[in-house]
């Protein structure tokens, strides 16, 4: 016999049908058996009347958490909290028995359950994780092709360090070293300059970052844009507002009900425009609004973000920000830096509900000014031949951006870790399962 998903029974009415599953919870009365089945679509009681037999066997000798394949007949019954439907079994098969007690539970810590990470995947509001991350990629990628972004899987093994060269991962390559990609950017800029007008590409990045934070990881999924014959930084803006609206929609329409059940927020539908303001207005109202940055940085540390953040919601309702103009001396050698004040950037970070979620900037696309500002930061050029190589030919203003998957999940989720958004969480200790 055919399976039949949870959520379809009640499309099924007085026939006999097989859910396949795991057991979440054993009622064994004097005279009812109540066994609740879960699938990756729902719950359902299964309701056995004691009859000596074998299925009452079954599940006399059944634990918690065992697969199970249940034959029987759909009914209604107004009592059952689930659904309003139960199983009434004709045949039970313990597929697969788990072992008593578990090793985890809704009140083992994170770290335990991340252990025992294929248990903890077996809750609900876990599997609801990675439904909305399905249609938040699957968002993004209409967003793309609307938008005529062609879509890129670049390399993640580099003979050079991308970016500053810090806090890269070393890895043995034949005869010589290679390097684990911190970001596809060169990457992304060595396509605009083969001519393709915009770039997408979803993948792994890899960070070795010492850091122990609720929000970083040493490997993730970043989600990265480049395109070509912008006028301003403002066009890349422009793109990612458009992007995170329709996600959002998407999101909303899709699990709106599911997300406010199980996690207690709303997706709400951010309005268009986001508010912008520069680093310098930011660090002038901070300053004046009492925060103070330890060492005096023309940057916002984390406290900072969330200041921000408060103050452009108190003003605008606004839970997005963009956060322009940052301090050339903050900002990669490759960032453009504009004619009327080049100790600035033409780059921005986007914060949403208090977090950096993105980090974005008009390129530098003219050889000889990325030439004299990467030896202004100090940089050995050698090293960086076959990426300035790209700009010797005619390669035309362009900017993009790299956003953090499971950031934004954790954000739009409103959970406390990218742990809980992240499928197998890679960190300084964290190198299984």
């Amino acid at each position: 016999m055919s399976r039949t998903l949870i959520r379809d029974l009640s499309h099924h009415p007085d026939e006999s049908v097989t859910v396949c599953g795991w057991i979440q919870a054993l009622r064994l009365q004097r005279r009812i058996q109540f066994v609740i089945v879960r699938d990756h679509t729902g719950l359902v009681q299964v309701t056995h009347v004691r009859d000596g037999g074998v299925v009452e066997a079954a599940f006399e000798g059944a634990t918690v958490e065992s697969a199970v394949r249940i034959t029987g007949k759909v009914v209604a019954n107004d009592k059952v909290k689930l659904s309003g439907l139960e199983i009434v079994p004709e045949r039970v098969e313990i597929v697969a028995a788990a072992e008593a007690p578990l090793p985890i539970d809704e009140h083992t810590n994170l770290d335990q359950r991340l252990d025992w990470r294929f248990l903890d995947l077996r809750r609900p509001s876990q599997q609801l994780v990675f439904q909305v991350q399905t249609t938040v990629e699957r968002a993004m990628r209409e967003i793309a092709e609307a938008e005529g972004f062609t879509e890129l899987h670049t390399p993640k093994l580099m003979a050079t360090a991308s970016e500053s060269g810090a806090e890269v991962f070393e890895v043995g390559y034949f005869d010589r070293t290679a390097y684990l990609a911190q970001s596809p950017q060169f990457y992304k800029q060595m396509a605009i300059a083969g001519g393709i007008d915009r770039v997408f590409e979803i993948g792994p990045v890899f960070r070795a970052e010492p850091s122990f934070t609720a929000r970083h990881s040493t490997e993730f999924t970043g989600v990265d844009l480049e395109l070509a014959w912008i006028d301003s930084v403002e066009d890349v803006m422009a793109v990612e507002e458009r992007l995170l609206h329709h996600v959002l929609i998407e999101v909303h329409r899709r699990h709106g009900v599911e997300i406010e059940e199980h996690f207690g927020v709303t997706a709400a539908v951010p309005e268009l425009p986001f508010p912008r303001i520069t680093m310098a207005d930011a660090l002038t109202r901070l300053r004046a609004a009492g925060w103070d940055p330890e060492g005096g940085k023309d940057d916002l540390d984390p406290e900072g973000e969330r200041a921000l953040s408060a103050l452009i919601a108190a003003e605008t309702g606004h839970e997005f920000v963009f956060v322009t103009r940052y301090p050339a001396s903050a900002r990669p050698f490759y960032h453009l830096r504009p004619d009327d004040d080049p100790s600035v950037t033409e780059s921005f970070d986007l914060l949403w509900k208090g977090v950096e979620i993105t980090t974005g900037a008009q390129r530098e696309h003219r050889h000889e000014v990325l030439v004299a500002q990467a030896r202004e930061k100090g940089m050995a050029l050698e090293p960086l031949r076959g990426y300035l190589d790209c700009f010797r030919y005619g390669t035309p203003p362009h900017g993009g951006l790299g956003l953090g998957l499971a950031r934004l999940l954790m954000l739009l989720l409103g959970l406390p870790s990218i742990r809980e958004t992240t499928f197998l969480f890679r960190g300084p200790h964290r190198l299984e399962p």
